[in-house]
């Protein structure tokens, strides 16, 4: 009888693991990705791992909105947004609002192999600016010649006599052809620029506790809302109008930190401002007395055909009565 043979491979390599996984690598010339081992073992969902991985295989200019990575990814917009966010926290995803040179406000997407890193210097350039007016020129200057341009250097000025006044120093003059500050667009200031130039608070130890506890309790509902005794000292007394019109602190909580926008752009304490701008319609006193509402015949039988009737003053139904009039006048 022959003697059974095994398929196993007659010696294991020198220095393989026993157990786990063996690579088999192959080098790769063309259409590859190179991602940190950081960002590849990183604890946590798998979901936000392969979206870091796709984003970064991705050309530039490629959209990366939840809409286009929904089309790709069989999960849904709730997987794929929490996996945005998560990239957002670790400092590998960032999304700036820049304004274009024709003036429009486009979100732009930055997504960083390294949390922290400077981008690559072969990257794409930043956009420009917006462009500067003009100024025309005091005075036209006709060019030098070309042998002139090319061997002539600037002269070098003397030096001032400190004995001899200042010919030409007129200060009026010199402050009128000085270039006027452009004030910056509203939507490029900050609103806790816009209530920097308000009047100066009242010092926080004046204002309300009650107020102070609902603005300073905000973070425990939403941790981005972090006020500074400053912020706090100018949102106090538009809370204590809020209070004294009868809400509750729960109330004003749920209506400072409901549908906020994510992520926060700017410092909070204007979108506070904003929503807490308006007093609300303070309640009735409790001596006023409730409006009348009129009275409701109760519902009875008829007598005669028990059919159900709201009829005050009447035991029979218009039909019975009209019937009782009848027999008696014949």
């Amino acid at each position: 009888m022959a003697d059974s043979q095994s398929n196993a491979r007659l010696r294991a390599d020198a220095g393989a693991p026993t157990s786990g996984v063996i690579h088999v690598r192959t080098r790769l010339t063309a259409d590859f990705t190179v991602i940190s081992n950081a960002l590849a073992q990183r604890r946590g969902s798998a979901v936000t791992i392969g979206v870091a991985a796709y984003i970064a295989s991705l050309p530039d200019g490629s959209p990366v909105s939840i809409a286009a990575l929904c089309e790709h990814f069989s999960e849904g917009e709730i997987l794929i947004s929490r996996a945005l966010r998560e990239l957002e926290a670790a400092g590998h995803l960032e999304r700036r609002r820049e304004r274009t040179p024709s003036g429009q406000v486009r979100t732009r997407t930055y997504f960083y192999d390294v949390p922290g890193g400077a981008p690559h210097p072969d990257g794409p350039p930043e956009p420009p600016g917006p462009p500067r007016p003009r100024r025309k020129p005091a005075t036209a200057t006709p060019p030098a010649p070309a042998a002139v341009r090319q061997t002539a250097r600037p002269p070098v000025p003397a030096e001032p006599d400190p004995q001899a006044p200042l010919a030409g120093f007129d200060p009026p003059a010199l402050l009128a052809e000085a270039e006027p500050s452009t004030p910056l667009p509203l939507a490029e200031v900050e609103p806790s620029a816009l209530l920097a130039e308000l009047d100066p608070p009242a010092p926080l130890a004046e204002a309300d506790p009650r107020a102070v506890a609902v603005l300073a309790g905000l973070r425990r509902v939403d941790p981005r809302l972090i006020l500074s005794e400053r912020e706090v000292a100018r949102l106090a007394p538009a809370v204590g109008r809020w209070l004294a019109a009868g809400l509750l602190p729960t109330h004003i909580t749920d209506h400072l930190t409901a549908g906020l926008p994510s992520p926060l752009l700017a410092r909070p304490v204007g979108i506070l401002a904003y929503r807490l701008g308006e007093t609300p319609l303070p309640l009735p006193a409790r001596g006023a007395e409730p409006p009348v509402r009129p009275a409701v015949v109760p519902r009875v039988d008829c007598d005669g055909c028990e059919r159900p009737m709201r009829t005050p003053g009447h035991v029979r139904c218009r039909d019975c009565r009209a019937e009782d009039e009848l027999r008696a006048a014949g």
